[in-house]
Parts: C-alpha cells; sequence; structure tokens
C-alpha cells in the first residue's frame, strides 16, 4: 500500500484511531473493573505480607504501579534510541500493545493466594499501556502539520473515551443482569475482552502508520543510544527556554494528574460511604462512566480554548480546577459528593491530557528523531508518576487514609501553576 501523505484525513484518523484500541486499558484495568475487583479481594484496611513486611492492600498497588512506571521510564529511552536510529517505530508500538494486551488476559487469574504472580501481569499491563504511548505520541508531528495537531490530538482522546465506554458499559450490563455470585467472574472475563479489544482493533492503526524508513542497522553500541539522545535533547532545551520551562511546568502537575486517575476508584472504594458491596461496585462504575462521557466535551472545549485563548493561558485555567478538586477532596465523604467530583474531573482530564500532549508537540524544534524527543516527555512523565504514586502510598500507608494523600497533592498542582506562568510567548 502507498504511504499516506502527512496531514491527510485517513491517515489522522488511523492514527487517532489507537486510542480507541487501547484507552479500554485505561478505563477497565486501571481506572474501573480492576480496582473494584481488586478492593473486593483485599478488603478495606486489609493488611498483607508482602517481603516480610506488612502493609496496606492499597499501598501495595501504589508501589507495584511506581515500579512499574520507573521500568517504563528506563526503558522508553533505550527503546525509543533504537527505534529513531533503526526507523522502525511501529515494530515497537506493536510489541508493546501486545505485551499489555496479553497481561491483560492474564489478570483473568488474578487471586491472593499468587499475589506475586497477578501483580506481575499487573505490571506488564501497565509497562505495554505506557511504553506503547511512547512511540504512538511520537507519531504526532509525523503525521500531522502544527496546525492540525490540537485538533487531532483531542479526536485521539475523544475517540479512546467513546470506545472504552462502549465496553464498560456492555460489562456493567452483564453486571446487573448477573447473580452476585456470579459478578467476580464476569469481571475476569473483562480483563480478556479488554486484552482482546486492544489487539483486534490495534490493526487498522498499523494498516496506516508509516513503517518508518530503514536508516541504520542496530548494533551493540546503538544498545545505549537512547540515553545518549535523552542528553542530547536535555543539552538541547538549554537553548530553548519555552520548551524547558514547560517541561518542568508539565513535570509537577502531570505528576498530580496523573496519580489522581490511577488511585481515583480505589479512593472512592475505600472512602466512601456506600451503603452496601453492590452499591459501592455499581456506583463506582457509574462514576468512571460519568468521568469518560464528560472528558469527551471537555477535550474539545479544551482546544477551542486553546484556538481562542492560547495553549498556556488554557493550561494554566485547568490546573486551577484541578487544585480545587484535590481541596475539595478532604470533604467527599457520601456517594453524591463522588459522583460531583467525578464529573469536575472528568471536565478537566481530557483537557489537560489532549493539551499538555499537544502544546509539547508544537514547542518542539524542526527535527526528525521525534521519538527522542517524545521519550523525553515520557519519562518526565514517568518519573513524575512514580514520585507521586510513591508519596500517595506512603501517605496512605502511614496516616491510613487516602484522604491526605489527595488533598497533598494540591500543592503540585499550585508549583505546576507558578511555572506555567513563566513560560515565554515567544521562544
Amino acid at each position: 500500500m502507498a504511504q499516506l501523505e502527512k496531514g491527510s484525513k485517513k491517515l489522522l484518523n488511523a492514527w487517532a484511531f489507537y486510542d480507541w484500541a487501547n484507552s479500554v486499558y485505561s478505563l477497565v484495568i486501571a481506572s474501573a473493573v480492576f480496582p473494584i475487583f481488586y478492593t473486593l479481594i483485599i478488603e478495606k484496611g486489609e493488611m498483607i505480607d508482602v517481603f516480610g513486611t506488612s502493609m496496606k492492600g492499597t499501598a501495595i498497588i501504589s508501589f507495584t504501579t511506581a515500579f512499574a512506571f520507573l521500568i517504563v521510564a528506563f526503558i522508553s529511552p533505550l527503546l525509543s534510541g533504537i527505534a529513531d536510529y533503526a526507523g522502525n517505530k511501529k515494530s515497537f508500538l506493536k510489541a508493546f500493545c501486545y505485551i499489555g494486551a496479553l497481561a491483560c488476559i492474564g489478570l483473568y487469574w488474578f487471586n491472593k493466594e499468587n499475589l506475586y504472580l497477578s501483580l506481575v501481569c499487573y505490571l506488564f499491563g501497565l509497562v505495554g499501556f505506557w511504553g506503547s504511548l511512547v512511540f504512538y505520541n511520537s507519531y504526532l508531528p509525523d503525521i500531522a502539520h502544527p496546525e492540525q495537531q490540537d485538533a487531532v490530538s483531542a479526536k485521539g482522546y475523544s475517540m479512546g473515551y467513546i470506545g472504552s465506554v462502549i465496553l464498560l458499559v456492555g460489562v456493567l450490563a452483564v453486571l446487573l443482569n448477573v447473580a452476585n455470585e456470579h459478578k467476580m467472574q464476569v469481571m475476569r472475563f473483562s480483563f480478556v475482552a479488554v486484552g482482546l479489544w486492544w489487539i483486534v482493533f490495534s490493526q487498522y492503526t498499523y494498516y496506516y502508520l508509516p513503517k518508518g524508513v530503514k536508516r541504520n542497522k542496530v548494533t551493540g553500541d546503538v544498545m545505549l543510544n537512547g540515553f545518549r539522545e535523552l542528553r542530547k535533547v536535555w543539552l538541547q532545551l538549554k537553548e530553548n527556554i519555552r520548551l524547558k520551562r514547560y517541561l518542568g511546568a508539565f513535570f509537577v502537575y502531570s505528576m498530580a494528574v496523573q496519580t489522581v486517575m490511577l488511585a481515583a476508584t480505589y479512593f472512592g472504594a475505600e472512602e466512601i460511604n456506600w451503603p452496601d458491596e453492590g452499591g459501592k461496585s455499581m456506583g463506582l462504575i457509574i462514576s468512571i462512566l460519568l468521568i469518560q462521557l464528560v472528558a469527551v466535551a471537555g477535550a474539545v472545549i479544551t482546544s477551542k480554548l486553546s484556538a481562542k485563548h492560547g495553549n498556556i493561558k488554557t493550561l494554566i485555567g485547568i490546573n486551577i480546577v484541578w487544585a480545587v478538586i484535590c481541596s475539595c477532596a478532604w470533604f467527599v465523604t457520601e456517594p453524591v459528593h463522588f459522583y460531583i467530583t467525578a464529573a469536575f474531573v472528568g471536565l478537566v482530564m481530557g483537557g489537560i491530557q489532549s493539551l499538555s500532549r499537544s502544546t509539547y508537540s508544537k514547542f518542539l524544534p524542526e527535527t526528525k528523531d521525534t521519538a527522542s524527543y517524545f521519550s523525553f516527555y515520557d519519562v518526565t512523565e514517568k518519573i513524575g508518576i512514580v514520585i507521586g504514586m510513591l508519596l500517595y502510598g506512603a501517605i496512605d500507608q502511614v496516616l491510613h487514609s487516602q484522604r491526605y494523600s489527595v488533598v497533598f497533592l494540591t500543592v503540585f498542582f499550585v508549583i505546576g501553576i507558578v511555572l506555567l506562568l513563566r513560560v515565554p510567548k515567544k521562544s
């Protein structure tokens, strides 16, 4: 098949469609069904013996998540450097997709008796998902012109929200129509469905994305090329004050955003006064659905606001909303409070993700090695998540309440706002 021209509608749609394929992981596994499943297996406040240390169940999953992101932060520059050098980004995108999807299928056998093996499946699902995004995001400046990037980035997130909601609604419909003793089994089957959905729908993206130009043969010396590329990007940042200051702000506020998104369902399961276990499961899934549906509108609204007021001003406004949400989390105790909070989270969740990605893409200098720049972006994000999840889990472990953890994240949004104000309007 002939390679599609940069900026063509079919190519942009094919790129955005990967969000449709992989977002079922972020919704079903990271946000909705698996966290509920996990809190049913490990009860509220239950202490588990892990490597000879007694730990709270929610702290265990926070620390496992942090470790998974540490792995991603380490291997991303290694692999993206090779991808840029050899010109085969698509191969790496596929590899991480399949690793993540198969790990999701492996969650079918998750149980407390084999907790270590179960957590390994959870860990590789996360590594596969986020590892693939390094290469997926790096395609954006390759397939879209600068004036198209905000819109196509928002379109990708919107397609992801819609696709993942379709699967989650299907799971919810089955859960509502089966006896309580079968609900856990339905959740296990949903993990298998995520893996299959991810593999099948990603094929459309792979068919149209450019293969890349075979430029160089990979040798032993090339294995460390990614880290050299990171160092080169770091040195180039010193000459690009605008991009450097933006990355600093992104590092801080993204740390809080991703931590909230990863921990929200665990917070809801443990800190909200649900009437019973059935009400908790349904209430949490409904909350996540509400977030996803509102996020579609949020991503579109944010794209329009950025076109009118500029990316940085819009990001500052979104960070202010995030800071208020985290500050108010202390008072969220009843289901209705959680639903209202979920709606506000949805409004700013999609917007801050899509706009952060496209803002970085816009600020990039002219370069063919986009994977290296996006690797730097992703490493920045992943190290932030490691710090955020470690702090979240540590505060939860010590103070025995996730409320303290969420309120503490307000600090990062405030710092992020201050740093965004320092980003110059022009390079």
